[in-house]
């Protein structure tokens, strides 16, 4: 992965804020557009709200956030040390119910499904939890790199 550094912290929902502003900032040295990046990052919010509020049942934990690119895509990996959750698993909400026939929750999932071409999980041998979203840069016709090609 391009630029496979990492933000490695025992976060609590209030650091939401700091790993929002790493992506951010690792998404604009990467030549991400503005789009992308917010689709990222409303994922990634989601995916680790859900870890700090049911994995660590809102007490800190380890999260380690990772963002880089490989080949045309924007990947970003999410470990945790949580018990066992695998996100992909999920069911689909119905969301054909009426609001007040909903069960609360897994909007944030069912979300960011939409928001990525590729998400993945595994659990890793040492026993964390990784999760990989992908975006597929081409497909999107990231801007800032079309405009960055134009300007040279």
């Amino acid at each position: 992965m391009e630029d496979g550094s990492s933000l490695q912290l025992i976060a609590g929902v209030k650091d939401l804020a700091e790993i929002r502003h790493y992506l951010r900032s690792k998404a604009a040295a990467l030549h991400i557009d503005p789009s992308t990046t917010y689709d990222i990052l409303l994922a990634v919010t989601e995916l680790v709200t859900n870890t700090l509020v049911y994995g660590y049942q809102e007490k800190s934990g380890f999260i380690e956030v990772q963002i880089g690119r490989e080949g045309d895509a924007l990947v970003v990996r999410l470990r945790d040390q949580a018990e066992m959750f695998d996100p992909t698993e999920v069911p689909l909400p119905d969301i054909s119910l009426p609001l007040e026939k909903r069960p609360l929750g897994g909007m944030g999932i069912y979300l960011t499904r939409q928001l990525v071409d590729t998400f993945t999980y595994q659990r890793l041998p040492q026993g964390e939890n990784e999760v990989t979203l992908a975006i597929d840069l081409k497909k999107r016709g990231n801007k800032k790199d079309e405009y960055n090609a134009n300007d040279r």
